[in-house]
Protein backbone atom coordinates (compact mmCIF):
# COMPACT_ATOMS: atom_id res chain seq x y z
CA UNK A 1 0.00 0.00 0.00
CA UNK A 2 1.53 3.98 -0.76
CA UNK A 3 2.16 5.53 1.88
CA UNK A 4 -0.46 8.09 3.23
CA UNK A 5 -0.32 11.30 4.46
CA UNK A 6 -3.47 11.93 5.57
CA UNK A 7 -4.80 13.70 2.31
CA UNK A 8 -8.25 12.67 1.80
CA UNK A 9 -8.10 11.38 -2.12
CA UNK A 10 -5.11 9.40 -1.09
CA UNK A 11 -7.26 7.32 1.53
CA UNK A 12 -10.14 7.02 -1.28
CA UNK A 13 -7.58 5.42 -3.77
CA UNK A 14 -5.38 3.40 -1.18
CA UNK A 15 -8.81 2.17 0.08
CA UNK A 16 -10.34 1.25 -3.27
CA UNK A 17 -6.47 -0.98 -3.94
CA UNK A 18 -7.59 -2.82 -1.01
CA UNK A 19 -10.60 -3.32 -2.24
CA UNK A 20 -9.12 -5.08 -5.04
CA UNK A 21 -6.95 -7.24 -3.13
CA UNK A 22 -9.80 -8.79 -0.97
CA UNK A 23 -11.58 -9.42 -4.44
CA UNK A 24 -9.40 -10.97 -6.24
CA UNK A 25 -8.83 -13.27 -2.78
CA UNK A 26 -12.57 -13.84 -2.50
CA UNK A 27 -12.24 -15.23 -6.30
CA UNK A 28 -9.70 -17.67 -5.49
CA UNK A 29 -11.35 -18.71 -2.06
CA UNK A 30 -9.80 -22.74 -1.65
CA UNK A 31 -12.84 -23.72 0.14
CA UNK A 32 -14.46 -23.69 -3.67
CA UNK A 33 -13.84 -24.25 -6.52
CA UNK A 34 -14.73 -21.92 -8.99
CA UNK A 35 -15.17 -22.16 -12.92
CA UNK A 36 -15.30 -18.97 -15.57
CA UNK A 37 -18.82 -18.07 -15.03
CA UNK A 38 -19.11 -18.36 -10.96
CA UNK A 39 -16.36 -16.72 -10.93
CA UNK A 40 -17.24 -13.19 -13.37
CA UNK A 41 -20.51 -13.61 -11.66
CA UNK A 42 -19.45 -12.97 -8.48
CA UNK A 43 -16.97 -10.38 -9.75
CA UNK A 44 -19.54 -8.63 -11.41
CA UNK A 45 -22.05 -8.63 -8.74
CA UNK A 46 -19.19 -7.33 -6.06
CA UNK A 47 -18.40 -4.16 -8.20
CA UNK A 48 -21.97 -3.48 -9.03
CA UNK A 49 -23.06 -3.33 -5.51
CA UNK A 50 -20.07 -3.17 -2.63
CA UNK A 51 -17.87 -0.34 -4.04
CA UNK A 52 -20.31 2.27 -5.83
CA UNK A 53 -21.84 4.34 -2.28
CA UNK A 54 -20.24 7.68 -0.60
CA UNK A 55 -17.99 4.57 1.42
CA UNK A 56 -18.39 6.72 4.52
CA UNK A 57 -18.40 3.75 6.94
CA UNK A 58 -15.72 2.13 5.58
CA UNK A 59 -13.27 5.42 5.23
CA UNK A 60 -14.23 6.15 8.83
CA UNK A 61 -12.83 3.11 10.09
CA UNK A 62 -9.17 4.44 9.14
CA UNK A 63 -9.99 8.13 10.18
CA UNK A 64 -11.00 6.55 13.76
CA UNK A 65 -8.24 4.15 14.26
CA UNK A 66 -5.67 7.30 13.32
CA UNK A 67 -7.37 9.14 15.87
CA UNK A 68 -7.02 7.33 18.28
CA UNK A 69 -3.40 6.05 17.31
CA UNK A 70 -2.76 9.63 17.65
CA UNK A 71 -0.92 10.32 14.72
CA UNK A 72 -0.71 10.74 11.19
CA UNK A 73 1.39 8.30 9.48
CA UNK A 74 -0.08 4.94 10.00
CA UNK A 75 2.76 1.50 8.51
CA UNK A 76 1.21 -0.34 5.20
CA UNK A 77 0.48 -2.56 7.52
CA UNK A 78 -1.73 -0.88 10.12
CA UNK A 79 -3.39 1.07 6.92
CA UNK A 80 -4.21 -2.47 5.43
CA UNK A 81 -5.97 -3.99 8.36
CA UNK A 82 -8.21 -0.80 9.15
CA UNK A 83 -9.10 -0.38 5.44
CA UNK A 84 -9.59 -4.30 5.32
CA UNK A 85 -12.48 -3.80 8.07
CA UNK A 86 -13.66 -0.77 6.87
CA UNK A 87 -14.31 -2.88 3.36
CA UNK A 88 -15.87 -5.78 5.55
CA UNK A 89 -18.62 -3.06 7.14
CA UNK A 90 -19.05 -2.07 3.21
CA UNK A 91 -19.73 -5.35 2.41
CA UNK A 92 -22.33 -5.47 5.50
CA UNK A 93 -24.29 -2.53 4.06
CA UNK A 94 -24.52 -4.27 0.64
CA UNK A 95 -25.82 -7.10 1.85
CA UNK A 96 -27.96 -5.59 3.80
CA UNK A 97 -28.76 -2.85 0.88
CA UNK A 98 -29.46 -5.57 -1.94
CA UNK A 99 -31.91 -7.81 0.19
CA UNK A 100 -33.68 -4.46 1.18
CA UNK A 101 -34.35 -3.41 -2.08
CA UNK A 102 -35.87 -6.90 -3.13
CA UNK A 103 -38.05 -6.48 0.40
CA UNK A 104 -39.39 -2.97 -0.82
CA UNK A 105 -39.66 -3.66 -4.19
CA UNK A 106 -37.61 -0.68 -5.20
CA UNK A 107 -36.24 0.63 -8.47
CA UNK A 108 -32.67 2.52 -8.31
CA UNK A 109 -30.34 2.40 -5.38
CA UNK A 110 -27.45 5.18 -5.65
CA UNK A 111 -28.74 6.44 -9.06
CA UNK A 112 -28.48 2.99 -10.97
CA UNK A 113 -31.36 -0.01 -11.06
CA UNK A 114 -31.22 -2.01 -8.14
CA UNK A 115 -29.24 -5.35 -8.59
CA UNK A 116 -32.47 -7.57 -8.72
CA UNK A 117 -33.87 -5.39 -11.54
CA UNK A 118 -30.59 -6.10 -13.60
CA UNK A 119 -31.20 -8.46 -16.51
CA UNK A 120 -30.44 -11.88 -15.71
CA UNK A 121 -30.45 -11.56 -12.62
CA UNK A 122 -33.80 -11.15 -10.71
CA UNK A 123 -34.18 -13.07 -7.51
CA UNK A 124 -30.84 -14.69 -7.92
CA UNK A 125 -30.10 -11.35 -5.94
CA UNK A 126 -31.27 -13.03 -2.71
CA UNK A 127 -28.60 -15.64 -2.80
CA UNK A 128 -26.10 -13.29 -3.56
CA UNK A 129 -26.77 -11.15 -0.87
CA UNK A 130 -26.14 -14.34 0.76
CA UNK A 131 -22.87 -14.78 -0.47
CA UNK A 132 -22.41 -11.12 0.18
CA UNK A 133 -22.75 -11.62 4.65
CA UNK A 134 -20.30 -14.90 3.93
CA UNK A 135 -17.59 -12.80 2.28
CA UNK A 136 -17.10 -11.10 5.65
CA UNK A 137 -15.67 -13.80 7.81
CA UNK A 138 -13.86 -15.82 5.36
CA UNK A 139 -12.05 -12.08 4.74
CA UNK A 140 -11.50 -11.65 8.53
CA UNK A 141 -10.02 -14.91 8.71
CA UNK A 142 -7.96 -14.60 6.51
CA UNK A 143 -6.50 -11.37 7.45
CA UNK A 144 -7.55 -11.61 11.44
CA UNK A 145 -7.12 -15.11 12.24
CA UNK A 146 -3.79 -14.40 14.51
CA UNK A 147 -4.71 -11.56 15.64
CA UNK A 148 -5.86 -11.43 19.69
CA UNK A 149 -8.88 -9.30 19.27
CA UNK A 150 -9.97 -11.59 16.61
CA UNK A 151 -13.18 -13.67 18.23
CA UNK A 152 -14.09 -9.97 19.31
CA UNK A 153 -14.32 -8.82 15.90
CA UNK A 154 -16.48 -11.84 14.96
CA UNK A 155 -18.89 -11.07 17.50
CA UNK A 156 -19.04 -7.65 16.71
CA UNK A 157 -19.82 -8.21 13.38
CA UNK A 158 -22.42 -10.94 14.03
CA UNK A 159 -24.03 -9.26 17.10
CA UNK A 160 -24.65 -5.77 14.70
CA UNK A 161 -26.02 -7.74 11.95
CA UNK A 162 -28.77 -8.84 14.38
CA UNK A 163 -29.16 -5.61 15.30
CA UNK A 164 -29.81 -4.34 11.86
CA UNK A 165 -31.89 -7.48 11.10
CA UNK A 166 -33.93 -6.70 13.87
CA UNK A 167 -34.42 -3.10 13.02
CA UNK A 168 -35.58 -4.01 9.85
CA UNK A 169 -37.96 -6.29 11.21
CA UNK A 170 -39.71 -3.82 13.26
CA UNK A 171 -39.68 -1.41 10.39
CA UNK A 172 -41.16 -3.90 8.09
CA UNK A 173 -43.93 -5.07 10.55
CA UNK A 174 -45.19 -1.65 11.35
CA UNK A 175 -45.76 -0.77 7.98
CA UNK A 176 -47.84 -3.74 6.73
CA UNK A 177 -50.30 -3.36 3.82
CA UNK A 178 -54.07 -3.27 5.26
CA UNK A 179 -52.89 -2.19 8.89
CA UNK A 180 -52.39 1.58 8.07
CA UNK A 181 -52.35 3.12 11.79
CA UNK A 182 -50.87 6.51 11.80
CA UNK A 183 -51.46 6.64 15.73
CA UNK A 184 -49.01 3.66 15.94
CA UNK A 185 -45.93 6.02 14.45
CA UNK A 186 -44.81 7.88 18.27
CA UNK A 187 -41.25 9.03 18.85
CA UNK A 188 -40.15 5.64 20.78
CA UNK A 189 -40.98 3.77 18.31
CA UNK A 190 -39.25 5.43 15.29
CA UNK A 191 -36.03 5.83 17.76
CA UNK A 192 -36.26 1.77 18.51
CA UNK A 193 -36.17 1.48 14.47
CA UNK A 194 -33.35 3.88 13.46
CA UNK A 195 -31.42 2.83 16.64
CA UNK A 196 -31.09 -0.99 15.57
CA UNK A 197 -31.59 -0.50 11.58
CA UNK A 198 -29.31 2.09 10.80
CA UNK A 199 -26.88 3.67 13.96
CA UNK A 200 -25.49 0.24 14.83
CA UNK A 201 -23.74 -0.63 11.63
CA UNK A 202 -23.31 3.22 10.43
CA UNK A 203 -21.74 4.84 13.76
CA UNK A 204 -21.09 2.24 15.95
CA UNK A 205 -19.55 -0.14 14.13
CA UNK A 206 -16.73 1.58 12.52
CA UNK A 207 -15.44 3.12 15.55
CA UNK A 208 -15.54 -0.15 17.50
CA UNK A 209 -13.46 -1.35 14.81
CA UNK A 210 -11.07 1.20 15.21
CA UNK A 211 -10.74 0.39 19.17
CA UNK A 212 -10.25 -3.46 18.72
CA UNK A 213 -8.01 -3.14 16.40
CA UNK A 214 -5.99 -0.05 19.13
CA UNK A 215 -6.10 -2.89 21.73
CA UNK A 216 -9.47 -1.59 23.67
CA UNK A 217 -11.51 -3.96 25.37
CA UNK A 218 -15.04 -2.81 23.71
CA UNK A 219 -16.81 -3.95 27.28
CA UNK A 220 -15.36 -0.12 28.46
CA UNK A 221 -16.57 1.73 25.73
CA UNK A 222 -20.05 1.78 26.83
CA UNK A 223 -20.22 5.20 26.84
CA UNK A 224 -18.73 5.96 23.64
CA UNK A 225 -21.38 3.16 22.10
CA UNK A 226 -24.06 5.39 23.44
CA UNK A 227 -22.92 8.54 22.30
CA UNK A 228 -22.92 7.10 18.57
CA UNK A 229 -26.20 5.67 19.42
CA UNK A 230 -27.51 9.21 19.66
CA UNK A 231 -25.10 10.92 16.56
CA UNK A 232 -27.07 7.99 14.57
CA UNK A 233 -30.63 8.89 15.46
CA UNK A 234 -29.71 12.45 14.92
CA UNK A 235 -28.30 11.72 11.20
CA UNK A 236 -31.62 9.56 10.54
CA UNK A 237 -33.47 12.35 11.74
CA UNK A 238 -31.52 14.61 9.41
CA UNK A 239 -32.21 11.91 6.97
CA UNK A 240 -36.09 12.04 7.50
CA UNK A 241 -36.18 15.83 7.40
CA UNK A 242 -34.22 15.73 3.71
CA UNK A 243 -36.37 13.10 1.95
CA UNK A 244 -39.08 15.89 2.28
CA UNK A 245 -37.37 19.11 2.09
CA UNK A 246 -34.19 17.83 0.79
CA UNK A 247 -33.51 19.32 -2.67
CA UNK A 248 -33.13 16.13 -4.80
CA UNK A 249 -30.75 17.28 -7.29
CA UNK A 250 -28.19 17.28 -3.94
CA UNK A 251 -29.19 14.55 -1.86
CA UNK A 252 -29.07 12.33 -5.22
CA UNK A 253 -32.31 10.60 -4.57
CA UNK A 254 -36.16 11.49 -4.82
CA UNK A 255 -37.64 11.01 -1.23
CA UNK A 256 -40.87 8.92 -0.86
CA UNK A 257 -41.07 8.43 2.80
CA UNK A 258 -44.40 10.10 2.58
CA UNK A 259 -45.84 7.63 -0.13
CA UNK A 260 -44.29 4.87 1.37
CA UNK A 261 -45.85 5.28 4.57
CA UNK A 262 -42.81 5.25 6.20
CA UNK A 263 -42.61 5.85 10.49
CA UNK A 264 -40.44 9.20 9.53
CA UNK A 265 -39.57 11.69 12.45
CA UNK A 266 -41.56 14.60 10.14
CA UNK A 267 -45.07 12.12 10.33
CA UNK A 268 -44.52 11.38 14.40
CA UNK A 269 -44.19 14.79 14.92
CA UNK A 270 -47.07 15.98 12.83
CA UNK A 271 -49.00 13.60 14.63
CA UNK A 272 -48.28 14.80 17.71
CA UNK A 273 -48.71 18.96 16.80
CA UNK A 274 -51.89 18.47 14.95
CA UNK A 275 -55.57 18.80 15.61
CA UNK A 276 -58.32 16.54 14.86
CA UNK A 277 -58.66 18.33 11.84
CA UNK A 278 -55.23 18.17 10.26
CA UNK A 279 -55.24 14.38 11.98
CA UNK A 280 -57.84 13.95 9.53
CA UNK A 281 -56.03 15.50 6.43
CA UNK A 282 -53.02 13.43 7.28
CA UNK A 283 -54.92 10.01 7.92
CA UNK A 284 -57.12 10.53 4.60
CA UNK A 285 -53.33 11.03 2.40
CA UNK A 286 -50.31 10.01 3.79
CA UNK A 287 -49.33 6.76 2.43
CA UNK A 288 -50.80 7.34 -1.10
CA UNK A 289 -49.06 7.41 -4.07
CA UNK A 290 -50.85 10.16 -5.73
CA UNK A 291 -49.01 13.52 -6.14
CA UNK A 292 -51.81 15.55 -4.95
CA UNK A 293 -51.78 13.65 -1.47
CA UNK A 294 -48.45 13.76 -1.04
CA UNK A 295 -48.31 18.13 -1.92
CA UNK A 296 -51.38 18.22 0.82
CA UNK A 297 -48.85 16.51 3.37
CA UNK A 298 -46.32 18.74 2.68
CA UNK A 299 -48.46 21.53 3.44
CA UNK A 300 -49.61 20.34 6.34
CA UNK A 301 -45.79 20.02 7.40
CA UNK A 302 -45.41 23.56 6.41
CA UNK A 303 -48.53 24.80 8.10
CA UNK A 304 -47.22 22.87 11.49
CA UNK A 305 -43.98 24.50 11.37
CA UNK A 306 -42.01 21.44 11.11
CA UNK A 307 -39.31 23.31 9.58
CA UNK A 308 -39.00 25.13 12.61
CA UNK A 309 -39.45 22.07 14.76
CA UNK A 310 -35.89 20.35 13.07
CA UNK A 311 -34.25 23.71 13.38
CA UNK A 312 -34.68 23.24 17.30
CA UNK A 313 -34.41 19.61 17.41
CA UNK A 314 -30.60 19.60 15.77
CA UNK A 315 -29.48 22.71 17.76
CA UNK A 316 -30.46 21.12 20.80
CA UNK A 317 -29.39 17.70 19.71
CA UNK A 318 -26.37 19.01 18.28
CA UNK A 319 -25.75 21.02 21.99
CA UNK A 320 -26.44 17.65 23.93
CA UNK A 321 -23.66 15.80 21.72
CA UNK A 322 -21.29 17.91 22.38
CA UNK A 323 -21.31 18.04 25.72
CA UNK A 324 -21.57 14.59 26.01
CA UNK A 325 -18.64 13.98 24.09
CA UNK A 326 -16.62 16.90 25.87
CA UNK A 327 -17.46 15.00 29.32
CA UNK A 328 -15.07 11.95 27.63
CA UNK A 329 -12.07 11.08 29.61
CA UNK A 330 -9.72 10.26 26.45
CA UNK A 331 -8.53 13.37 24.10
CA UNK A 332 -7.88 10.68 21.21
CA UNK A 333 -11.85 9.49 21.60
CA UNK A 334 -13.12 12.91 21.69
CA UNK A 335 -11.69 13.56 18.59
CA UNK A 336 -13.16 10.52 16.86
CA UNK A 337 -16.58 11.20 18.48
CA UNK A 338 -15.96 15.17 17.28
CA UNK A 339 -14.84 14.28 13.62
CA UNK A 340 -17.89 12.01 13.33
CA UNK A 341 -19.83 14.76 14.30
CA UNK A 342 -18.66 17.38 12.23
CA UNK A 343 -19.65 15.26 9.02
CA UNK A 344 -23.03 15.03 9.75
CA UNK A 345 -23.62 18.63 11.58
CA UNK A 346 -26.24 20.40 9.21
CA UNK A 347 -25.74 18.61 6.16
CA UNK A 348 -27.46 19.06 3.25
CA UNK A 349 -26.99 15.26 1.80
Amino acid sequence: MAALNGAATDLKSTFLKVYSVLKSELLQDPAFEFNDDSRQWVERMLDYNVPGGKLNRGLSVVDSYRLLKDKMDLSEDEIFHACTLGWCIEWLQAYFLVLDDIMDNSHTRRGQPCWFRMPKVGLIAANDGILLRNHIPRILKKHFRERPYYVDLLDLFNEVEFQTSSGQMIDLITTIEGEKDLSRYTLPLHRRIVQYKTAYYSFYLPVACALLMSGENLDNHEDVKNILIEMGTYFQVQDDYLDCFGDPEVIGKIGTDIEDFKCSWMVVKAVEHSNEEQKKLLHENYGKADPACVAKVKALYKDLDLQGAFAEYESSSYEKLVSSIEAHPSKSVQAVLKSFLGKIYKRQK
